[in-house]
């Protein structure tokens, strides 16, 4: 089946296109508690795009029409109508962290010459201390929510509407310049270090383009936002649902995602693995507490045997699981990090689509995906439609540096020269990942160069291969694993790990346990998995704690900090 897919230079034509296409389905919805009562906000995509009209032509009145407008706050409508007004009418928005802490915040403003934020009530505090510090440009600060002493997203809204219906039609009529900075993006770590990424709409709108040749979405598909928007992967997820007429609903947190997916009746799960790994856990507690493993396994045998003659009943046969997540859902999208392969499988064998793809902010983000039609768990899949790919400076093993072309790379880091030449070289990106191509041309990553630990003779472990192992393990929440310098030689290093477990099912498990008891019981666990190791990748050193690893608000490690926090 052909798809009908088109190509957009900017997010304003698609998004227009989508308007046109879907006008009446439904673009958000919105829990609101009133009292007792919980309502929901439907917004269709022809409302949507009347309330970034009025915002946006609103902020023009303001005199922001050439400026830059910063975001910053949960994953909620009005945070996706601040955004989209901005790229709707070129200004460049500025989608920050909200993890951000005071300074890093202000320093994020300094830095990308913001001259207006929209921010959600959480960050009152914060913004009234950089209001009264006086360091950044900020000229107007705009809240998601009524505030009181502050303009907000709903009163600018209705001021736009008036000023339309007066034929103010200035923002409306706006002509997209596709190819300049469109967003400017914080890569993850703190701000002395992190990198301020300026990516172009045609970029982003080509990425989103490609992910629908290769992925399929229905109008009557349910999407819950759960990858933070302020991550290039969470806010073009966005827009791919925008692209394609689906609905996109808001998670509760963490704790509430199988209400949530009940709730909504979510089809579409878009994730880093640390949430994909959490509902397979919750799936598989409840295999185990109703006793049904082996009729679980048995499933497994005749469906896959039934396959084999093109006859799928896996929905059929696992329908209490799915009713377990929802009822619906179907797609199940995994990147940012390596998802296990097991997991990729069993999801698959339930019967649900998981396909797993890798980018980075410089690239808009997709750079590679599994698709509709190609799938092998534990690879990246194949490159995008518009991504020349090439493995470059390989070893004996055929791994080497992947590096890209395409228009969805960065235009560089803002006023970062030295560090653009670094990655941008020859017209070619490179993304300091580490993999190889299997011969039908599946990409495997094997890690990031920096992490990689390499051993005194010469040998490579990949730390991400042998985390996924340690995580299996019941009792573990999370590890890290690096390499510890030899005492007698800086040069050689000791593969080591760092072990969170789970205080709740050790307590489940073992009752009243020392730690040191857990110690030589998950030792001997991780033992057990050195067995299955070549000899050089053996973890020779473990250390465990209950404090969680310093994460950024993606869930990935900062290694950085970690390895200082242990170096102390």
């Amino acid at each position: 089946m052909k798809k009908d897919i088109k190509m957009f230079n900017n997010i304003k034509e698609l998004l227009y296109n989508s308007v046109e296409k879907y006008s009446n389905n439904i673009a958000f919805t919105t829990k609101i508690q009133v009292g007792d009562k919980t309502e929901y906000k439907e917004t269709t995509y022809q409302e949507l795009l009347e309330d970034i009209n009025c915002l946006g032509t609103a902020l023009y009145d303001l005199g922001l029409e050439e400026a830059r407008i910063s975001v910053i706050g949960k994953n909620r409508y009005e945070w996706a109508v601040s955004h989209l007004a901005n790229l709707l009418g070129g200004i460049v928005s500025v989608p920050l962290d909200k993890g951000l802490q005071l300074e890093e915040l202000e320093n994020s403003l300094i830095r990308s010459k913001a001259e207006a934020i929209i921010f959600d009530e959480k960050h009152k505090e914060n913004i009234e201390k950089i209001k009264e510090n006086g360091k950044t440009n900020i000229k107007y600060y705009i809240s998601m929510s009524e505030l009181d002493g502050f303009e907000n997203v709903n009163n600018l809204i209705k001021k736009g509407k008036e000023l339309i219906e007066k034929g103010n039609k200035d923002y409306i009529e706006k002509q997209i310049d596709s190819d300049k900075m469109g967003i400017l993006l914080f890569t993850s770590g703190t701000t002395s270090q992190s990198k301020a990424v300026m990516l172009s709409q045609k970029g982003i709108a080509t990425n989103i383009y490609d992910m629908q040749l290769v992925e399929t979405f229905y109008t009557d598909d349910v999407n819950i936002a759960f990858l933070p928007f302020h991550h290039v992967f969470g806010s073009t997820g966005m827009l791919v649902m925008l692209a394609c007429g689906v609905k996109t609903v808001f998670p509760d947190g963490l704790k509430y995602v199988k209400k949530n997916l009940k709730e909504y009746g979510v089809s579409v799960f878009i994730g880093v693995p640390i949430l994909i790994d959490k509902i397979y856990e919750n799936v598989n507690k409840e295999i185990k507490k109703q006793g049904k493993e082996k009729t679980v396994k048995l499933g497994i045998k005749i469906s896959n045997f039934l396959l084999k003659l093109h006859i799928d009943i896996r929905r059929k046969i696992f329908k209490s699981i799915i009713d377990g997540l929802g009822g619906r859902m179907r797609f199940i999208i995994s990147g940012g990090a390596p998802l296990d392969k097991e997991i990729a499988k069993k999801f698959s064998e339930f019967g649900m689509h998981v396909v797993q793809g890798y980018g980075l902010t410089e690239t808009s983000p997709v750079i590679a995906a599994e698709g509709d039609n190609f799938v092998k768990p534990g690879s990246i899949g194949k490159p995008m439609e518009h991504v020349e790919l090439e493995i470059v400076n390989k070893d004996e093993s055929g791994i080497g540096e992947i590096r890209i072309k395409g228009p969805n790379v960065m235009l560089g880091y803002y006023e970062d020269e030295e560090r653009t030449k670094e990655v941008l070289r020859d017209g070619w990106f490179y993304t300091g990942d580490l993999a190889y191509i299997d011969k039908d041309g599946f990409i495997f990553i094997t890690g990031r160069q920096k992490d990689m630990i390499v051993l005194k003779n010469g040998k490579k472990v990949f730390p991400e291969e042998l985390e996924i192992l340690i995580n299996k393990l019941e009792e573990v929440e999370e590890c890290f694993v690096y390499g510890m310098p030899e005492k007698e030689d800086k040069n050689d290093f000791k593969v080591s790990v760092k072990v969170v477990y789970n205080e709740s099912i050790v307590k489940e498990k073992y009752g009243e346990i020392t730690e040191d008891e857990l110690y030589k019981m998950i030792w001997a666990k991780i033992k057990e998995i050195n067995k299955t190791l070549p000899q050089y990748k053996y973890i020779k050193n473990m250390i465990l704690t209950k404090e969680p690893l310093i994460k950024t608000t993606t869930n990935k490690i900062k290694r950085n900090e970690e390895m200082k926090r242990i170096e102390k």
